[in-house]
């Protein structure tokens, strides 16, 4: 192991004891350290980060500029060691980042790609049943794809009906309060997933046929292929309506539902912003400018209390 591949998995080890969980960096950091052997390099040099950032040539220029703020942060440790280190220019390839607007949907979609994902076939028949189920756990907690995706059995208290959350995106953890609805589908779905897979090699609540943890990827993997299959997306669409609008639909049903109750948004927006573990209150503000509606509906509010 040469000293640029050590410094990588101290670099890595030390991130993670400090909570980092780092999988797409650690990828990167790996596939920078094969590119540099290749390259017979040993130090980091902007040049050298600069060519393995900006491939492959057809990717977004995020993407480069992801690529290389990766190494810019490794090399920022690794100077520290080795003063030939290079690090690389803040702004080399800085991109403005523009927030993709969220994907509405309506009650029509969501009843379609529960239904289509109820038809899916598998040899043991559990496989319907864990797709149809944890996508209509996305649609009615707001939840993100891993976290429901991490959930254990001990983290899903089906006689309190409440989820716990643990170590989510940046470290945090919260309680996920469900609906009896909610309780009751896990609990159908709890019996028959035990019924049917009778060796588990996992502690997952969302279990595969084999009995292994859902990956996030086969998650995503499984609702692309039923959004083209229900015309959410074209027969080869690489892009559109994603999972995590789920969140947002969750999100701005609950808004337009205070407004239209007549709540103090204001005093309320913390309890949601905790709700769907944000980092800041604002993260969860930036629903209101980000849809329309919610915007014409904070504009009446603040015009019926004079503040327009």
């Amino acid at each position: 192991m040469n000293d640029l591949r050590t410094a990588v998995e101290e670099y890595l080890a030390i991130r993670r004891k400090l909570g980092f969980k780092l999988y797409q960096p650690g990828i990167l950091l790996h596939s920078f350290v094969n590119f540099a052997e290749r390259e017979c390099a040993s130090v980091i040099t902007t040049e050298l980060a600069l060519r393995w950032a900006t491939q492959p040539k057809d990717a977004q220029p995020k993407w480069h500029a992801i690529r290389l703020g990766v190494i810019r942060r490794f090399a920022k440790y690794r100077s520290a060691m080795d003063p030939r280190t290079e690090i690389p220019p803040q702004k080399l390839l800085s991109v403005s980042y523009h927030r993709k607007p969220p994907y509405i949907y309506n009650d029509d979609e969501i009843y379609r790609l529960i239904k289509a994902a109820h038809g899916i076939f598998s040899p043991a028949g559990l496989r319907a049943s864990t797709y149809s189920t944890l996508f209509g756990l996305l649609v009615v907690t707001g939840m993100r794809v891993k976290e429901i995706v991490g959930l254990d059995r001990d983290d899903v208290d089906l006689r309190e009906a409440i989820l716990c959350v643990r170590n989510s995106k940046f470290d945090k953890s919260r309680f996920v309060p469900i609906h009896t609805s909610t309780q009751k589908v896990l609990q159908q779905y709890a019996i028959l997933r035990d019924k049917i897979c009778l060796r588990v090699r996992s502690r997952s609540f969302f279990i595969s046929e084999r009995g292994d943890r859902l990956t996030h990827w086969s998650v995503r993997w499984n609702f692309v292929k039923l959004s083209r299959q229900i015309g959410l997306r074209g027969p080869n669409d690489s892009h559109g309506p994603r999972l995590h609008d789920l969140r947002h639909r969750f999100a701005i049903q609950t808004l337009i539902a205070w407004y239209q109750s007549g709540m103090d948004i204001d005093q309320n927006m913390p309890k949601l912003s905790t709700y769907l573990g944000h980092r800041h209150v604002r993260d969860t503000y930036w629903y209101i400018s980000a849809v329309p509606e919610l915007l014409q509906l904070a504009t009446l509010r603040l015009t019926e209390k004079g503040k327009l």
